[in-house]
């Protein structure tokens, strides 16, 4: 493929680059994918079976809105490939009444008119029996939200692309991305592309791509830990949603049964945060693993306290926890990082972002707080994790 040209290349085919190819190539755009690894694999940030999706944005409302537009996008991907990514089982936030989370939650409902229940402690016994409720606790219950299987929705991305003309390269490596004055030069191990635009979705491994980025993204590691239930008629997804808990202080989150055995149940852990992928932290100790099996038991009496299967990953992190979504090298280079083990709810949305700004150089959900100037004057390293949820 050496001095292939296109008008644009999309490097690292995950969460993001995956939905930004569909787009492209939906519009009819000549886009070229590559891709380190294979075509769904397990070293990226997406990897690990399901993820929580929430409409409710208690990151704040600037999210709503992108959240509604990912959950009609989540669907159209679903209808046109044949098989749905997401499992409409709502989202239910569990803390004590007064919790910033859940204030923010409300705050988002009430905003844009969401649909939702709020349940007080009676009920949410009587209708959700797997979790301990303390008596000033209170559930919020985003009803748009629920559960994604995120390899298929990675590889139904990935397949609309194609069906519409895109390229994909993959177990290819991009070692250098420089613009030039007729376009950006993609430098690989299986040769150099040229392209009008290039889309970097490369999360962890971003700033190996983009060094100008290091003052502002660092990478994290996040932990996803399955449990196994007493009783999985319990937790299958018409009976139990996925969920976020806040008991004691500490911050947990959750996705109903998949498998018909296990249930995915984590609680918040601390990493370093470390400059480079190969630095993070890759394993859990059999200290994490008993510590976060007695918390899930406090809040999910049913599950044994034993982890039955777990897994790590390295996600991009910026230091007030927003996304980066921006234009670079006078519009060349368009970039999504720092989705600080979030962002996967919102990858078709995102993945539109990207398209919009390499096709016509703005979008409806770009905002000032997720460019890089705006990063740039919160570089401020005091935080050792991300939340996920």
């Amino acid at each position: 493929m050496t001095n292939t040209r296109t008008a644009v290349v999309v490097v690292g085919l995950g969460s993001m680059g995956s939905m930004a190819l569909w787009q492209l190539a939906e519009r009819g755009v000549d886009v070229v994918g590559v891709e380190q690894f294979g075509r769904v694999h397990t070293r990226g940030a997406y990897a690990g079976e399901s993820r929580l999706f929430r409409v409710a944005a208690k990151e704040g409302q600037v999210f709503t809105p992108a959240l509604l537009r990912s959950r009609e996008l989540w669907e159209k991907l679903g209808a046109a490939y044949g098989q749905q990514p997401l499992i409409a089982a709502g989202a239910l936030s569990v803390g004590p009444k007064g919790h910033p989370d859940l204030e923010s939650t409300l705050r988002s409902i009430a905003d844009f008119d969401l649909p939702h229940e709020v349940l007080d402690a009676a009920e949410l016994r009587s209708r959700y029996p797997q979790f301990y409720v303390e008596d000033e606790d209170i559930g919020v219950l985003d009803t748009l939200g629920g559960a994604l299987r995120p390899e298929l929705a990675v590889a139904a991305a990935t397949e609309m692309a194609l069906a519409r003309g895109a390229t994909t390269h993959y177990d290819t490596t991009v070692t250098a991305i420089e613009p030039g004055p007729d376009g950006v030069r993609v430098v690989t191990t299986e040769g150099d592309l040229l392209a009008d635009k290039v889309v970097v979705s490369a999360g962890p491994w971003t700033t190996r791509l983009l060094p100008e980025l290091a003052d502002v993204v660092k990478v994290v590691t996040y932990p996803l830990i399955w449990f196994l239930p007493r009783h999985i008629e319990m937790f299958t997804p018409d009976r139990f949603p996925g969920f976020m808990r806040d008991l004691h202080g500490v911050h947990a989150f959750g996705i109903p049964s998949v498998d018909g055995y296990s249930v995915k149940a984590t609680p918040n852990f601390e990493f370093p945060l470390v400059d480079d992928w190969s630095d993070r932290t890759m394993t859990l100790t059999d200290e994490h693993l008993r510590w976060a099996g007695e918390q899930m038991q406090k809040m999910i009496p049913d599950l044994i306290p034993a982890a039955s299967r777990w897994s790590v990953h390295a996600e991009s992190l910026a230091a007030n926890k927003m996304p980066i979504i921006d234009s670079m090298a006078e519009g060349r280079i368009v970039v999504a990082t720092a989705l600080s083990g979030n962002g996967f709810k919102f990858a078709p949305v995102w993945g539109e972002v990207l398209a919009d700004l390499a096709a016509v150089g703005e979008s409806r959900f770009s905002e000032a707080v997720f460019t890089v100037d705006h990063h740039k004057k919160f570089a401020l390293w005091g935080v050792n994790a991300t939340r996920t949820g």
